[in-house]
């Protein structure tokens, strides 16, 4: 165990010239009490490895309470970031390197470091009191606990009160600024430029000049300290990845879905009303379509979950796109709106960031166990399309798609995010805006009744079987909608049996024949007897568990599902061409259930529920165990 000790002020000495390993990549995990700012520690570093270059994967993981118990297990935050020089698919499975601010953050994450990682641990935090809390008899920093461990005992508190002693903060404030000295540190380790994040701190602080400079201040001294002392003997490269060329940013899934939104609001030249009430984990994306009311865009923050979708089906019935964004327990309260706008037909674009559940749930871990409520959570039947996006980047196109099929169709549209996609991050390939789709939309401006006296609003195109879609007000177009069944054609109210029955069908054939992608697959050698398909945010780890699986030397195709329903037309095909298909999700096997009952075919159920994602390694060595049984028969 090799052991750094500093507990005085701010490094002084002359600058030393440390030995540099070059890698390909490195996983970092930040870890401390909730009020740390670990969250925005991972944040600044993850963007400045956007700027340098790296192709890079985040997931943040927080408490659900606004200030969580302080000191113990349940409070502890964390920010892991895995950047590297190559295209990568998932924020890693173990960090290489943990920060640990307080012994509730090492004991909460030691377990995941592996044997000969890198632990920097803020000593200040280890006393009697704080170790007690967590259940530690015996400072761990003191025994043998840590030994197959590199670990660095670095007193970030006193080092950062010390370099912020002329500052004139008091001691409280001054230690709040430690988690920039931890930041300044691993930025020295891993080379990473610093002018961003100084412009970035007297921005954010812009208000309070002198927070701002303290912050400053200690992301200089944790940069210093690892320059002049002596526990760090070595200093880490990680180059710019090779990515297609281009334009990228670091995003998130959240703010990928909100400029999603934006852009589907210019393409289809229509204002758009977000209809929403805040919850974990989609509140972002109220928080971020409200900076853009010069796109047309109008941010409604309701009293509850109801208001909101009966707002966006409002506005899409006044010739807008209506828009409302919730996570499972309000998909819950908004069905009967949604089934609303199946009767009326009207689009209407719905996003489910999905978290833990059920009831209230895990607010701020992630599960994919909406699928069904998204496809069958209404009553009668009321079909609606689902899109599922399969990373943080891909919340962008997935938005257009949606709304893409909610205008053309006159559908509500589930989109299924959920809390690994939505605050994970990852760098975004800017689009053209020249190769957008065209969105726009043709309302009805003339009578089409058969005589051309009036107007019938269940009139429907015989390709899209999409009503005509009348705003209101538009001179010889009344007419009339709502909950009650329509005639077909006409819209007046009908109990008929024979026209419910029909206009059941039409509904349901109308969502059948939407023409979505063929599922690709990728199956390098052509000779894979197993196929991994899966959906959402397991599409990383699903990708880096195959790719160990062909190291190893076994063929193994993967396929992923954006379109949930209707599903791509060659999807039986391809599920019947494998000797075995394998479905990982983290529910109990909602897509899997789904797959059995339409195609028939016995697909491998592996599932996880634990509000964290798959790990690469625990699904390559059921991927490989599979493989195995499939190649030996």
């Amino acid at each position: 165990m090799s052991t750094g000790v500093d507990g005085g002020t701010a490094a002084t000495g002359t600058p030393r010239a440390a030995a540099v390993t070059k890698l390909d990549r490195v996983v970092i995990r930040f870890a401390g009490d909730s009020g740390d700012g670990m969250q925005l520690t991972g944040d600044r570093f993850t963007s400045e490895a956007a700027a340098f270059g790296n192709d890079l994967s985040t997931m943040p993981n927080f408490p659900a309470e606004i200030r969580a118990p302080q000191g113990t297990i349940p409070g502890v935050s964390s920010f892991q970031v895995h950047f590297a020089d190559y295209d990568i698919l998932t924020p890693g499975d173990r960090p290489d390197v943990l920060v640990a601010m307080n012994p509730a953050a090492l004991k909460a994450n030691i377990a995941d470091l592996p044997a000969g990682g890198t632990l920097i641990v803020n000593t200040d935090e280890f006393v009697k009191r704080n170790l007690t809390k967590v259940g530690y008899a015996v400072n761990p920093l003191e025994d043998d606990s840590l030994a197959a461990y590199q670990v660095h005992q670095v007193a970030m508190a006193t080092i950062t009160q010390g370099a912020l002693a002329d500052t004139g903060l008091g001691k409280k404030d001054a230690e709040r600024c430690k988690n920039m000295f931890a930041l300044g540190l691993l930025s020295w380790m891993y080379h990473r430029p610093t002018e961003g994040t100084e412009r970035f701190l007297r921005e954010k602080f812009a208000k309070k000049p002198d927070i701002a400079e303290a912050n400053v201040l200690a992301f200089r001294a944790g940069f210093y300290y690892g320059e002049t002392t002596e526990a760090f003997a070595v200093t880490y490269e990680v180059a710019p990845a090779k990515l297609a060329p281009g334009t990228y940013r670091q995003i998130t899934g959240n703010t990928a879905l909100a400029y999603g939104i934006v852009a589907a609001a210019q393409q289809s030249k229509l204002p758009v009303l977000l209809g929403t009430y805040p919850i974990t984990p989609a509140s972002d994306i109220l928080h971020e379509l409200s900076k853009y009311k010069q796109f047309g865009i109008t941010t409604f923050q309701a009293e509850d979950e109801i208001a909101g979708i009966c707002a966006a089906l409002g506005a899409s019935y006044g010739g807008a796109l209506g828009v409302t964004s919730t996570s499972g327990p309000g998909v819950a309260l908004k069905s009967e709106t949604i089934g609303l706008g199946v009767m009326t037909e009207l689009p209407l674009l719905v996003i489910d960031v999905q978290r833990g559940g059920p009831s209230t749930g895990l607010p701020t871990k992630t599960e994919q166990a909406d699928l069904l409520q998204a496809m069958f959570g209404r009553n009668g039947e009321s079909p609606v399309p689902i899109v599922a996006p399969q990373s943080p980047a891909d919340c962008f196109a997935a938005a257009i798609e949606a709304t893409h099929i909610a205008l053309k169709y006159r559908t509500p549209v589930l989109l299924l995010s959920d809390g690994a996609v939505a605050n994970g991050s990852e760098p975004w390939l800017i689009p053209d805006a020249a190769d957008l789709p065209d969105l726009t939309v043709e309302f009805a401006t003339e009578p089409n009744s058969p005589d051309g006296s009036t107007f019938w609003p269940y009139l429907r195109d015989p390709e899209t079987l999409a009503r005509a879609w009348a705003v209101p007000g538009t001179p010889g177009l009344q007419h009339r909608i709502g909950g009650l069944e329509k005639a077909d054609g006409t819209g007046n109210i009908s109990y008929e049996p024979d026209n419910h029955d029909r206009m059941v069908r039409l509904r349901q054939a109308k969502i059948d024949n939407i023409p979505v992608p063929d599922l690709a697959v990728d199956d390098p050698t052509g000779k894979a007897r197993v196929l991994v398909l899966g959906w959402g945010s397991s599409y990383g780890p699903i990708g880096a568990a195959c790719r160990r699986v062909r190291k190893l030397g076994h063929s193994v195709a993967q396929a992923h599902l954006r379109n949930l329903n209707p599903f791509p037309a060659n999807l039986g095909d391809v599920l019947r061409s494998y000797d075995k298909v394998v479905v990982p999700e983290m529910n109990l096997g909602q897509l899997a259930l789904l797959l059995r009952g339409k195609y028939l075919v016995d697909v491998v159920s592996y599932t996880k529920v634990a509000g964290l994602p798959f790990k690469a390694e625990e699904l390559q060595n059921v991927l490989t165990d599979i493989v195995k049984g499939v190649d030996a028969g």
